[in-house]
């Protein structure tokens, strides 16, 4: 019989729907049957593209001996933590006090009044490379809550006091300030020193795509002329362009690299990475014009759009790391769906097309992969290639992998990454033309204002199949959201854009910013946990924290709000206190601070729309480097116009469409020329 997560709109929950564990959503009812029963709470915490998630699933919660023991001694609690960043995120903070390290599957041991005991990550079904087995971890709780309660209760009470005792007070800044150029220079010079000068990005294996640190190193080189910011960033968009980590088939990139060379993938396609690494590289291209970048751009934009996105217009989570194997065994295996053999490669293509893409995408007898398969990457051809001959071969292995199983796709909406998309979608369409992609980020725009909003200045942070989830917004989807309408509004013109940003930011104020300006993960009435999340450094997209500084940022150069201006810079201080020291976790921090410094520009166009002048300016506008610059876009009158104040008592000039500059409250006369703008936005 299924348990009770089958009554979840979570695919991650869902997926454990049928195991023999009696498994309960995270809620009050669980801990007060916890407390009734007298027993410990196991929490389970993962994600549906998880695959070592799928593993210890498979391992031990399928398997009817462990969920008896499990059922009969504990309360079994799972948790989808992209549903619940809030309750991953404290959790996940003990762990890593506690052990030093962290991942998922997240397993923690609770009271039933939440406090955490003991923790750790996945267990083996039997004891191996030093890890006790899982069902060795479960008869040790459940000695020492029959044995040593109240050393159990004095342990957890430890724990539950220490992490209430941290706190970012020490290390911030009494007046808060943002970051002045020479501490922006030195966390340049920190980056330089972990910059892997062979195979691009920063550290060793696992290696993260860096998209927020790109970002930052972009802006950084618009406002200085760095050539050293900018060619970090040409190496390591070119380096992870041509690896494993992208899919050069279908375009999209995997999570992470297992290797320091790019080759090899952990194989699950996240929105986020996508939608971040999207823009990364439209804005290497208005940096550099760079063809690569364009291309893969685009690519990962198409990705989004065929592969993620909903039949309510918003866009899915990820796609699965493992899918079946083909062979009929229900196997499933990691990278299945993506990688080649050399007799694969010629069952499809014949003799002679093999040989050429074994060479061209790296195919090799060894493989770079697990038995034999290749990852496809380009790792250099010598001479000119014959582009008709690669395009006919992509599309031939293209159509034979869409015959493969495909991954499974957790197909919830989570506001915050579809705040993301909606911007790299934007942007994308804008500077390449593709109105498709426009209204791709329009439609997600439509869905999250319709449902995760619903009518009011509150987000739901997950909705499945057009029904908002039951889960409140964090921070990040208030402040992803909220620069995913901004940047629509500036393509768009559309001036609701900025209003709706306008309730979601007026809400980070209220719910989320304490007295001394900084900010918390969570609502100030939401659900109270052992303690209020607060981290304002990024993991795998920009923290909360900075992206609602960036936000904010922006929407007080579109409307003039001082209240606005002053709560980003007083969030800024905290990257003023970790940016020098840790700059690689605080990239989106670094980045607003770029913008924050130039001002940042605010670029009004005023004209009718479809005038061939009023396109060229705003084109340029969009185009310029400066860094974090804001446009705005209004005929003479309009009710865009109205809308935002950054439009208004801006005349056209002899007649004709003007764009206005201003910075740091003066404004530059306006001009009429759109190559004088570009150079204006370059300077």
């Amino acid at each position: 019989m299924p348990n009770r997560l089958a009554h979840e709109t979570s695919p991650y929950l869902l997926q454990h729907a049928d195991n023999p564990v009696d498994w309960w959503p995270w809620s009050t009812e669980a801990f007060e049957e916890a407390r009734r029963r007298g027993v410990p709470v196991l929490l389970s915490v993962g994600y549906s593209s998880c695959h070592w998630c799928h593993v210890m699933a498979h391992e031990s919660f399928e398997d009817q001996a462990t969920a008896a023991l499990l059922n009969e001694h504990f309360l079994a609690v799972k948790v989808d933590r992209e549903e619940r960043p809030d309750v991953d995120a404290v959790y996940m903070e003990a762990v890593q006090a506690a052990t030093g390290q962290g991942g998922w599957p997240m397993t923690v041991f609770l009271t039933p009044d939440a406090e955490p005991f003991y923790f750790g990550t996945y267990f083996p079904p039997e004891p191996r490379h030093g890890m006790p087995s899982f069902g060795q971890v479960l008869e040790g709780v459940r000695s020492a809550w029959a044995d040593r309660r109240d050393e159990v209760g004095e342990v957890a009470g430890r724990i539950v006091a220490d992490l209430s005792e941290r706190s970012l007070a020490g290390a911030l800044a009494a007046d808060r300030r943002p970051p002045r150029p020479e501490e922006l220079h030195t966390a340049l010079m920190a980056l330089t020193r972990e910059f892997d000068a062979v195979h691009g990005g920063f550290g060793g294996a696992p290696k993260f795509p860096p998209a927020m640190v790109l970002e930052f190193l972009l802006r950084h080189h618009a406002r200085t002329g760095s050539a050293g910011a900018l060619e970090m960033v040409q190496a390591t968009c070119e380096a992870m362009a041509r690896g494993g980590i992208y899919d050069q088939l279908g375009g999209g990139f995997a999570r992470y690299a297992v290797d320091t060379t790019w080759t090899v993938p952990h194989f699950e396609k996240m929105l986020y990475d996508n939608a971040l690494l999207c823009r990364t590289y439209a804005h290497l291209w208005r940096a550099t014009g760079s063809d690569l970048a364009r291309r893969i751009a685009v690519q990962t934009a198409d990705f989004m759009v065929r592969e993620l996105r909903t039949e309510q217009g918003g866009f899915a989570s990820a796609l699965d790391a493992d899918s079946d194997d083909g062979t009929g065994s229900g196997r499933h295996v990691e990278g299945a769906y993506y990688v080649w053999t050399p007799q694969a490669l010629r069952a499809v293509l014949g003799e002679e097309d093999a040989e050429f893409a074994a060479g061209y995408f790296g195919v090799t007898e060894e493989g770079t992969f697990e038995e034999g398969a290749s990852v496809l990457q380009l790792p250099g051809t010598e001479g000119p290639v014959d582009a008709e001959r690669v395009t006919s071969v992509k599309r031939r292995l293209l159509a034979e992998r869409d015959r493969r199983p495909r991954p499974g796709r957790d197909d919830k909406v989570v506001a915050a990454w579809n705040g993301l998309a909606i911007a790299a979608l934007a942007e994308t369409g804008a500077y390449f033309d593709r109105p498709d992609l426009l209204q791709a980020a329009t439609d997600a725009a439509d869905l999250l204002v319709r449902v995760h909003m619903d009518g009011h200045a509150r987000l739901h942070r997950t909705s499945r199949d057009g029904t908002p989830g039951a889960n409140s917004g964090v921070l990040e989807d208030y402040a992803d959201v909220a620069e995913g309408f901004l940047t629509l509004a500036s393509v768009t013109g559309e001036g609701v854009w900025v209003e709706f940003a306008g309730l979601l930011l007026d809400t980070v104020l209220l719910q989320f910013t304490a007295e001394d300006g900084s900010l918390y993960d969570t609502a100030a009435d939401a659900e109270a946990l052992i303690r209020r999340p607060q981290d304002p450094t990024d993991n795998a997209t920009p923290s909360g924290w900075t992206a609602a500084a960036g936000a904010l940022l922006s929407y007080a150069a579109l409307t003039g709000s001082d209240l606005h201006r002053t709560a980003a810079e007083r969030a800024l201080g905290v990257v003023t206190a970790l940016g020098v020291r840790v700059p690689r976790f605080i990239g989106w921090g670094l980045a607003v601070a770029e913008a924050a410094l130039d001002g940042p520009r605010e670029v009004a166009v005023i004209g009718a729309q479809g005038d061939p002048a009023t396109v060229a300016l705003h084109r340029a506008a969009l185009l310029g480097t400066a860094p974090g610059a804001v446009v705005a876009l209004g005929a003479p009158g309009s009710d865009d116009t109205a809308a935002v104040p950054l439009l208004k008592d801006r005349p056209l000039v002899d007649g004709r469409p003007a764009a206005y500059v201003c910075r740091r409250f003066t404004c530059e006369r306006p001009t009429t020329d759109a190559e004088e703008l570009t150079g204006r936005l370059r300077d």
